[in-house]
Formats: C-alpha cells, sequence, structure tokens
C-alpha cells in the first residue's frame, strides 16, 4: 500500500508543462506566407541597407522625402525590424579548410591555414555582429474597406479557426497580401533599397532561429526540399 501512494505522489507531481508551441501566434507557414492562429497573415521582406553618413546634403534631403512620403501612402500598419545577431562564418572557414587540403603548393597551403585561423579568432576576440532588416506587411480581412461591416465580421468568427481556412480564401488573401508587398517594394525600391521576400524555407529558418539563438547556432535546419514526410 505505501509503495502505491509513493508512486501516485509521484504521478501528481509531475505536471506537463506546455510546449513553445502553445504561445507562438504563428499556425502555419505555406506558400511563402505567414498564417496566424487568428487567419490573419503576415509576409517579411527582406530590405538592404543604406550607408547615410556617407551621402551628401542633397542625397540625405531626397532620403528622408522619399521616405516620408512611403510612409504617407501607406493605408495599412507595417512592422520594421532591426536584427543583430553575432557573425557566423562557419560555412566559409569550412570552405576555406576544403580548397586548403585542395591546394597542392605548400606554401599556398600554409598561407591558408594561417589565414583561416586569423579570420576564426578576429570574429572571436572582437564579436563582430551582423545586422538585418526587416519589413513585415500584414493582411486582416477586417481592414477591408470594401467589404460591409456585417461580412467582416463574419469572417471575424471565420478566421479564428485557421483549419477552416479553405484555399479559396487563403488565396484571395494571399493575393490583398501581395499587392500590399509591391506598394512597399516599390515605395522602398524608389529610396534605393533592395526588397527580398522570403519564402517558406527562409521563413521557417527566421523564426527557428530567432526563438532558438543558441540551438539554431550548433543545428542547422535541413532544407525543406529534402525533408520526407511519412
Amino acid at each position: 500500500m505505501a509503495t502505491k501512494e509513493k508512486s501516485q505522489v509521484k504521478k501528481k507531481k509531475k505536471s506537463t508543462k506546455p510546449s513553445t508551441k502553445q504561445h507562438l501566434e504563428i499556425a502555419e507557414i505555406r506558400d511563402d506566407v505567414v498564417i496566424l492562429k487568428d487567419g490573419t497573415l503576415r509576409s517579411v521582406l527582406l530590405v538592404s541597407s543604406i550607408n547615410f553618413a556617407l551621402k551628401s546634403e542633397d542625397e540625405k534631403n531626397a532620403i528622408i522625402g522619399s521616405y516620408i512620403g512611403f510612409l504617407n501612402t501607406l493605408q495599412f500598419p507595417i512592422q520594421i525590424v532591426i536584427q543583430s545577431r553575432k557573425l557566423d562564418i562557419k560555412p566559409y572557414l569550412d570552405n576555406l579548410q576544403v580548397l586548403e587540403k585542395e591546394q597542392t603548393n605548400e606554401l599556398l597551403r600554409n598561407q591558408m591555414a594561417n589565414y583561416r585561423v586569423y579570420i576564426s579568432d578576429l570574429v572571436e576576440m572582437r564579436e563582430i555582429m551582423t545586422k538585418r532588416f526587416y519589413v513585415i506587411v500584414p493582411y486582416n480581412p477586417l481592414e477591408d474597406k470594401q467589404k460591409s461591416l456585417f461580412k467582416r465580421f463574419i469572417e471575424l468568427f471565420r478566421s479564428a479557426a485557421v483549419v477552416t481556412l479553405s484555399k479559396k480564401n487563403f488565396n484571395r488573401r494571399q493575393r490583398e497580401l501581395w499587392q500590399r508587398i509591391q506598394h512597399v517594394s516599390a515605395s522602398l525600391n524608389s529610396i534605393g533599397l533592395n526588397v527580398v521576400p522570403l519564402d517558406t524555407q527562409s521563413l521557417i529558418e527566421l523564426y527557428y532561429n530567432t526563438y532558438n539563438p543558441e540551438v539554431s547556432s550548433k543545428q542547422k535546419l535541413s532544407d525543406l526540399h529534402k525533408i520526407q514526410i511519412d
């Protein structure tokens, strides 16, 4: 009897902790789009940077004016995210090591080895960081002013269950989102910025690296096309 009571106490002490997935607003990532649990869509744009300090006074004023004009033309909210990460040069160092082994000239091979060690130590000691700039473009069917208030109200309840989001509804919302992406991309291009929408693989890697910074540095994600789902 005593052993049974002890085992029951142990079972009660073990509480299942909620998984990280339950705390995320992301329901699914497919067709280069992030679908949230409320049925709204998100697209993430990778944007280049400008060395503003090297521009002339006229160029600076032109850039500021174009950016102000871009913000004034927006009829929907956007989010600008700057992500700083320690520079990952492991793929570059691995490539150098392969070239070093293939080098037949002993002098060049030693120089490549010294260069590889120098770059590795330089990055390790100085904590060189890399910055990436993202613009998140959303689409919420409730913001569609062309629809009546009743239809938008009905879609609020339909969007709550992402499982019921049909292919037709998804394609329609994706087209609306794509129009917003084109507007944002064209406006940023006029400022002199390059814009690239992230595809499904890049989106998964972005969120994986964001929520698992320590694990992602050691364990890289596989290519989606190489993953077999039984």
